[in-house]
Protein backbone atom coordinates (compact mmCIF):
# COMPACT_ATOMS: atom_id res chain seq x y z
CA UNK A 1 0.00 0.00 0.00
CA UNK A 2 2.70 2.27 0.60
CA UNK A 3 3.63 2.27 -3.04
CA UNK A 4 0.45 3.31 -4.23
CA UNK A 5 0.47 6.35 -1.82
CA UNK A 6 3.91 7.26 -2.80
CA UNK A 7 2.50 7.14 -6.33
CA UNK A 8 -0.70 9.04 -5.65
CA UNK A 9 0.98 11.54 -4.10
CA UNK A 10 3.88 12.08 -6.62
CA UNK A 11 1.53 12.34 -9.37
CA UNK A 12 -1.38 14.71 -6.89
CA UNK A 13 0.66 18.02 -8.70
CA UNK A 14 -0.60 18.83 -12.29
CA UNK A 15 3.28 19.57 -13.32
CA UNK A 16 4.25 16.42 -12.33
CA UNK A 17 1.53 14.70 -13.67
CA UNK A 18 1.95 16.67 -16.98
CA UNK A 19 5.77 15.31 -16.75
CA UNK A 20 4.64 11.80 -16.61
CA UNK A 21 2.55 11.76 -19.35
CA UNK A 22 4.70 13.02 -21.60
CA UNK A 23 7.64 10.37 -20.33
CA UNK A 24 4.76 8.03 -21.08
CA UNK A 25 5.08 9.46 -24.87
CA UNK A 26 8.33 9.33 -25.20
CA UNK A 27 11.45 9.72 -23.32
CA UNK A 28 13.08 13.42 -22.28
CA UNK A 29 15.66 15.61 -20.90
CA UNK A 30 15.22 18.30 -18.53
CA UNK A 31 15.86 20.85 -21.75
CA UNK A 32 13.02 19.17 -24.10
CA UNK A 33 10.90 19.19 -20.82
CA UNK A 34 11.86 23.11 -20.47
CA UNK A 35 10.73 23.56 -24.01
CA UNK A 36 7.54 21.73 -23.59
CA UNK A 37 5.94 22.53 -20.76
CA UNK A 38 7.65 26.33 -21.08
CA UNK A 39 8.92 25.91 -16.84
CA UNK A 40 11.95 26.49 -15.18
CA UNK A 41 14.54 23.93 -15.39
CA UNK A 42 14.78 24.02 -11.21
CA UNK A 43 11.23 22.99 -10.92
CA UNK A 44 11.27 20.19 -13.71
CA UNK A 45 14.17 19.15 -11.76
CA UNK A 46 12.47 18.73 -8.62
CA UNK A 47 9.46 17.49 -10.19
CA UNK A 48 11.46 14.81 -11.61
CA UNK A 49 13.14 14.34 -8.53
CA UNK A 50 10.07 13.42 -6.68
CA UNK A 51 8.71 10.89 -9.53
CA UNK A 52 12.17 9.09 -9.02
CA UNK A 53 11.69 8.44 -5.62
CA UNK A 54 7.95 7.36 -6.04
CA UNK A 55 9.81 5.05 -8.67
CA UNK A 56 7.41 6.29 -11.34
CA UNK A 57 10.73 7.63 -13.27
CA UNK A 58 14.21 6.65 -14.36
CA UNK A 59 16.51 7.93 -15.87
CA UNK A 60 20.34 7.14 -17.81
CA UNK A 61 22.99 9.54 -18.94
CA UNK A 62 23.97 9.28 -22.41
CA UNK A 63 27.17 11.42 -23.53
CA UNK A 64 26.28 14.76 -21.39
CA UNK A 65 22.35 14.21 -21.65
CA UNK A 66 20.33 12.90 -18.06
CA UNK A 67 17.36 10.99 -20.27
CA UNK A 68 13.96 10.27 -18.37
CA UNK A 69 11.88 7.59 -18.82
CA UNK A 70 9.11 5.55 -17.39
CA UNK A 71 10.03 2.74 -14.96
CA UNK A 72 9.15 -0.41 -17.37
CA UNK A 73 9.43 -2.68 -13.58
CA UNK A 74 6.08 -0.34 -13.36
CA UNK A 75 4.36 -0.84 -16.82
CA UNK A 76 2.43 -3.34 -15.65
CA UNK A 77 1.09 -1.97 -12.40
CA UNK A 78 -2.88 -1.77 -12.45
CA UNK A 79 -2.60 1.67 -11.01
CA UNK A 80 -0.08 2.88 -14.06
CA UNK A 81 -2.50 1.08 -16.83
CA UNK A 82 -5.36 2.66 -15.66
CA UNK A 83 -3.54 6.18 -15.66
CA UNK A 84 -2.36 5.33 -18.72
CA UNK A 85 -6.23 4.13 -19.88
CA UNK A 86 -8.19 7.20 -18.75
CA UNK A 87 -5.36 10.19 -18.75
CA UNK A 88 -4.82 12.12 -21.85
CA UNK A 89 -2.87 15.42 -21.75
CA UNK A 90 -3.26 18.07 -23.06
CA UNK A 91 -3.61 19.03 -27.24
CA UNK A 92 -0.92 21.72 -26.61
CA UNK A 93 1.80 19.22 -24.73
CA UNK A 94 1.37 17.28 -27.42
CA UNK A 95 1.42 19.85 -29.89
CA UNK A 96 4.76 21.22 -28.06
CA UNK A 97 6.11 17.64 -27.83
CA UNK A 98 5.92 16.94 -31.15
CA UNK A 99 7.28 20.03 -32.40
CA UNK A 100 10.60 19.67 -29.87
CA UNK A 101 11.07 15.77 -31.76
CA UNK A 102 10.87 17.75 -35.09
CA UNK A 103 13.48 20.55 -33.84
CA UNK A 104 15.79 17.51 -32.21
CA UNK A 105 16.61 20.03 -29.09
CA UNK A 106 18.61 17.49 -27.77
CA UNK A 107 20.82 17.13 -30.65
CA UNK A 108 21.30 20.90 -31.20
CA UNK A 109 22.08 21.80 -27.68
Amino acid sequence: MKKHVKIFSSLSDENRLRIYLLLLQSELCVCELINILDMKQSRISHSLRILKEAKLVSNQRRGKWMIYSINQNLKNDKIIQGLKKELKFSLHDLKKLEKCKKENIRGSG
